[in-house]
């Protein structure tokens, strides 16, 4: 036993090249012959398996290996290593040698079908699977049929489960997969795993119903459709009832892409053969009249599932797609119209929305993209029923989301059918009854849809009907209607102007509403002077319109965003800019902090979203207006105060209103691309006047962020330039400023303040000094004045913000920092850590994304972070589970592929969580993750 082992192992480190035809021939030979004993064969079994790979193995001693392992091998009497080192070997001659095997015929199949008989080792069953597939798709099996089914379907379905902390790592589904690959390799199965496959649908359990029903996809096109045909009806009875009585959601998804599979294999074959679409026989014709029958009560439950089927009949072939259309949607049109059925329009016009979803959707899943869509044949009676529809508010929502599927789909409505809804819905809007905002958000997505198609009809009907409602002067403090009625217009119009040519015409009319409100006739002033509210508050709703309409156009990476530093920031400019002149000697409504914070939000939208070479240019001008208050090239409108009249406002005696032109500043400026830095002459000078700034002139909190928010940019983007700064600098504002109790308390919280910005730039960048600059604050401890101030700067420096993130073009480097965060005690802190997360995954991309080769630890750290057991923050679960929705969209499917089947079980966990708010979360997640595919 010695011997062979000791030659075994040495056939295993000698090189190839050394080991010839007439050596290994040898060796074959003498192994083989050592497989008869009980004591040889584990070191012979190796010996043979180091020769199978070899190019000197020759075809003869793949025989005379083959034949030995049949005649000596009682794979019942050797344990799971020496069964595997069996099926090894057969593999390898399977794979170098299968000419020689075919040719072996019968003797080769009887023997392997009898070695294979009764596995049941996972490992083993890997390579038998494998080795089972060649076999009956390369082999002639036509007399081993039975026996091949035999020793593959007992394992049907798997129900293997890894034990815990498996080292072989071979999953449930990895079994199920390789079993599948078997049993859809020849069409011969078919008789014979039809019964098998509907006794297991009909009385397995869940996982059992949902395997069977995915083997049987992929199984039934290979088996034909000739056994499809003979087989429909049993195979109906037993999908149907999944459909219509169904154990779950999955299983029911299951069982209609069966249905579909079952159908399109039915009748693909005899496509072209069909002259006529009521030429369609057999099951796809008695299903769809089954299903329209069962519509003849469209409120019934059973309906649903009904129109289900109909709509998987869409994506079969093409006669069926048109047969079904020509039976469901006549039939749905006439119960609309029937005076009798009024009670049923809703549910009727549901229907019909999901039916022509689906039949818009086949076009766009199959090669006849460009061919007629299936519902042009009965386009007027849909749209007339749709429009009938619209004008009840019982079914307006309804037919709203018919409207919606209409419009999508491609070389169905004309252009001036367009504009027909265009119009029809604007009579909607004009009604502006208090039920017109029940449906305003399904009307706004009409409208939206078209608004990509065929913009000039919502430019030239819609923008004007909703503008006109908007008064030129603010309503009246008690008009707390008219008050309503400007935001939910507003509120449309921000979200309907997005395209390019609505949001043009948006921007247009919007500022020309602000300057009529900012800057009022000599005989509004008066009123306006007695009460500024109204008008304030006025404007401040134009200007968070036009800043959530531009939210949605940077989130949807808008290219035309950059025209605006020319067409819309110089009016903001102009405004903000003169009001705080014209401030000195009358009332004005634009020196109003809240105004000014949400055109900052726009500025900082517009000036993000353009190129780096543009904004170089615009950062010379940027720095004028900063440093010498010259604000002639950035600001441009009907005012003339910001083009002749300069001001500086880091100057003790300008007026606050002046200095609140900051915040404008501070949002262009953290917006600016590393290469399109501000000119500054000292750099370091600067920063140190914003500090000093910050703490003796800036008298409130718009002005003082706005310098620090300036300050933990340029520090992010230019720290290798600024050593002196940070090393000498700060230790004298430290001391100075933050631990020196004879100072102010006020004053020492702003330094605070001040400190984390300076910190936060640091670490996002992952900088050294960030660390230490933390540190410091733990030394403020004791300080009983600020001790609590500088605990809690410590949970604020890692929290997310809006000005060092990627959409600004900072340097974010903060991923390895922020993972061992997570591990942390702290709910606060470890929430904090997830929004920054958060924060940093706007617009990241699979292709391009900063996490990625973390993705699996954050997968870890977000499933720890969000079950109740573990966790008892509500806050830390929500944010956890965030941002597992959110990996799907930022990290590639082949990194998180293999963790997903966990995800899904460990979510599956928290949809039990006693909050709704989590559980809710939890939903969302596992819907993303449900759909990540590669």
């Amino acid at each position: 036993m010695l011997g062979v082992e000791l030659l075994s192992l040495v056939v295993s480190l000698t090189p190839a090249e050394k080991l010839n035809r007439q050596i290994v021939r040898v060796l074959t030979s003498f192994f083989c012959g050592k497989l008869d004993d009980m004591a040889t064969i584990k070191p012979a079994l190796n010996g043979l398996a180091t020769l199978t790979l070899l190019q000197s193995f020759s075809p003869v001693e793949a025989v005379v290996t083959i034949e030995a392992i049949f005649r000596h091998i009682k794979m019942k009497s050797i344990v799971q290593d020496q069964r595997f080192k069996v099926f090894s070997i057969i593999d390898s001659v399977m794979a170098f040698h299968r000419d020689v095997l075919k040719n072996m015929g019968k003797q080769f199949l009887d023997g392997y079908i009898n070695l294979a008989e009764g596995e049941k080792d996972p490992r083993n069953l890997i390579v038998a699977f494998a080795i089972a597939r060649v076999i009956l798709i390369e082999f002639d099996i036509s007399g081993h049929v039975e026996s091949m089914f035999n020793i593959l379907f007992c394992y049907f379905p798997i129900t293997f489960r890894p034990p815990p902390n498996d080292r072989y790592g071979i999953s449930t589904d990895d079994l199920r997969m390789a079993l599948r690959n078997c049993l859809n390799a020849t069409p011969a199965f078919g008789p014979l795993a039809i019964p098998v496959f509907l006794e297991k649908v009909s009385a397995g359990s869940r996982v059992t119903k949902k395997d069977t029903l995915q083997t049987m996809a992929v199984c039934l096109p290979v088996y034909g459709s000739a056994l499809a045909r003979v087989s429909a009806r049993k195979l109906w009875n037993a999908l149907k009832l999944e459909i219509f009585q169904p154990v779950d959601p999955e299983t029911e998804q299951e069982a209609l892409k069966t249905t579909q599979i079952l159908v399109k294999t039915i009748y693909m074959d005899e496509e072209e053969a069909l002259e006529h679409d009521e030429d369609i026989q057999g099951l796809a014709r008695d299903a769809c009249e089954e299903c329209v029958h069962i519509l003849k009560e469209p409120e019934k439950t059973q309906a649903k599932p009904a129109i289900k089927i109909l709509c998987t009949f869409m994506t079969t072939t093409p006669s069926v797609a048109r047969y079904t259309i020509s039976q469901a949607v006549p039939h749905l049109v006439r119960l609309f119209l029937t005076p009798d059925e009024a009670s049923t329009r809703e549910p009727t016009l549901l229907l019909l929305s999901d039916l022509i979803a689906a039949a818009r959707d086949s076009t766009k899943k199959s090669s006849l993209e460009d061919a007629d869509p299936p519902l042009l044949p009965y386009k007027d009676e849909v749209l007339g029923v749709f429009i009938v529809g619209l004008k009840l508010i019982t079914t307006r929502n309804a037919a709203l989301s018919g409207l919606k599927v209409m419009a999508t789909t491609k070389r169905l409505l004309s252009d001036e059918e367009l504009g027909f809804i265009v119009h029809n819905v604007n009579e909607i809007i004009q009604a502006d009854g208090e039920e017109l905002y029940e449906s305003i958000e399904a009307i706004l997505e009409v409208l939206t849809i078209i608004s990509d198609i065929a913009p000039r009809h919502v430019v030239e009907q819609t923008l004007p009907l909703l503008s006109s409602s908007l008064p030129d002067t603010a309503p009246a403090r008690d008009d707390a209607t008219g008050r309503e009625k400007c935001w939910q217009t507003l509120t449309t119009l921000s979200k309907l102007c997005i395209q390019t040519e609505l949001f043009e015409q948006l921007v247009i009319r919007l500022t020309t509403k602000l300057d009529l409100l900012c800057f009022p006739s000599s005989e509004q002033m008066l009123s306006v002077s007695a009460d500024p509210e109204p008008t304030a508050a006025y404007a401040h709703m134009i200007l968070k319109a036009l800043a959530q309409a531009l939210s949605t156009k940077v989130k949807g990476k808008h290219p035309d965003i950059a025209k605006y530093l020319d067409r819309l920031v110089p009016i903001i400019f102009n405004v903000f800019v003169s009001s705080a002149f014209l401030s000195e000697e009358q009332m004005i409504v634009a020196k109003e902090p809240r105004l000014v914070q949400v055109a900052a939000e726009i500025i900082n939208f517009v000036v993000q979203s353009v190129p780096s070479e543009k904004q170089r240019f615009y950062s010379v001008e940027l720095s004028k207006a900063i440093i010498d208050g010259n604000v002639s090239t950035i600001a441009e409108g009907f005012q003339k105060a910001a083009k002749s009249e300069r001001f500086s406002i880091f100057d003790a005696s300008t007026t606050s209103a002046k200095r609140n032109i900051l915040a404008l500043l501070s949002a262009a400026v953290i917006s600016l691309h590393k290469e399109a830095r501000l000119s500054l002459r000292d750099v370091s000078g600067f920063l140190e006047m914003l500090l000093r700034w910050v703490l003796d002139i800036a008298d409130n909190d718009i002005q003082k962020l706005a310098a620090l928010h300036i300050v933990s940019s340029i520090l992010n983007r230019q720290v290798e330039d600024l050593s002196v700064f940070l090393n000498t600098k700060l230790d004298v504002y430290w001391n100075t400023e933050i631990v020196n109790d004879a100072s102010p308390l006020p004053r020492r919280r702003w330094a605070i303040k001040t400190w984390i910005w300076i910190t936060k730039a640091l670490l996002v960048r992952k900088h050294p000094l960030a660390m230490k600059l933390t540190e410091q604050l733990y030394d403020a401890f004791d300080d009983e004045a600020i001790g609590w101030d500088a605990a809690k700067a410590i949970g604020q420096i890692p929290s997310p913000d809006t000005v060092l993130t990627k959409a600004n073009h900072a340097e974010v480097k903060l991923i390895p920092l922020l993972l061992r965060g997570l591990d942390l005690p702290d709910a606060e802190i470890r929430s904090n850590i997830i929004d920054t997360f958060l924060a940093a995954a706007e617009g990241e991309t699979p292709e391009k994304s900063l996490v990625a080769e973390h993705g699996v630890t954050l997968v870890n750290a977000m499933l720890k972070n969000c079950v109740s057991n573990d966790v008892s923050s509500t806050q830390v679960r929500i944010s956890a589970l965030r941002y597992l929705a959110v990996l799907p969209s930022i990290v590639r499917y082949d990194i998180l592929h293999p963790h997903k089947a966990t995800v899904l079980r460990e979510l599956a966990k928290v949809l039990d969580d006693p909050k709704r708010a989590v559980r809710k979360q939890a939903v969302d997640a596992r819907t993303n993750w449900f759909k990540y595919k590669g």
